[in-house]
């Protein structure tokens, strides 16, 4: 570029910068007047503290249970609780649970490796609870071995009760006004059958019944 270049672009460039008002000047635009109270200063932005240690774990297939799920998680930190939602009656898994890790960072590696990992044909859903969103009783009971319900034995204790005189009488009862509610559904539904007798109805009290002492 030649002196004369540079020369006509000197003169293009104030010829152009004459044209827009300096905001110092008492001419200035109102759309180029300062703002009021000077200029203002932009608050820092501090970064967030990651301190969640809690970890929700979702999609967890079956067969992979405490023990498991322990052994797995200890390769990146050392787990401080651990718990999977179970059904109270059944004591099955119902497929969900929590791992707090005592180092947050180590909370957050498992989030970002472990999140929508394959693990037996499951992918695995994996995140970060905030401290604020924990429940308080998230941890009641977690190291509860559970022991489901033997119903049978219930039923069994029940049935092989010592009854009174009384007792014994009402459930008689209770059996006949079933069997005669049963022989009218089949006569209503046109079938010919003949229902057996029931045996304790016309027989003597059983041995198991608790007699009043006078």
């Amino acid at each position: 570029m030649g002196a004369k270049a540079r020369k006509a672009s000197k003169k293009a460039i104030k010829k152009a910068s004459s044209q827009f008002p300096n905001s110092d000047s008492k001419t200035a635009s109102a759309d180029f007047l300062p703002l009021e109270g000077g200029p203002r200063e932009i608050p820092e932005t501090k970064p967030l503290q990651k301190n969640a240690t809690v970890l929700y774990v979702g999609r967890i297939p079956h067969g992979f249970y405490e023990k498991e799920m322990e052994a797995y998680f200890q390769q990146f930190g050392a787990i401080k609780r651990l718990r999977i939602a179970r059904n109270k009656k059944t004591g099955r898994s119902k497929h969900f649970g929590f791992i707090e890790f005592e180092n947050p960072q180590v909370a957050e590696v498992v989030a970002d490796c472990m999140h929508n990992y394959l693990l037996f044909e499951h992918l695995l859903q994996v995140h970060l609870i905030p401290p604020e969103h924990v429940h308080p009783k998230l941890w009641r009971g977690f190291n509860y071995k559970f022991k489901p319900v033997d119903y049978v034995q219930i039923e069994r204790k029940q049935h092989n009760k010592v009854r009174t005189l009384e007792e014994h009488k009402k459930l008689v009862e209770k059996i006949i006004k079933r069997d005669t509610k049963r022989r009218k559904r089949i006569e209503a539904a046109g079938i010919d059958y003949e229902c057996p007798e029931i045996v304790g109805s016309g027989q003597s009290a059983p041995k198991k019944i608790k007699f009043d002492e006078d």
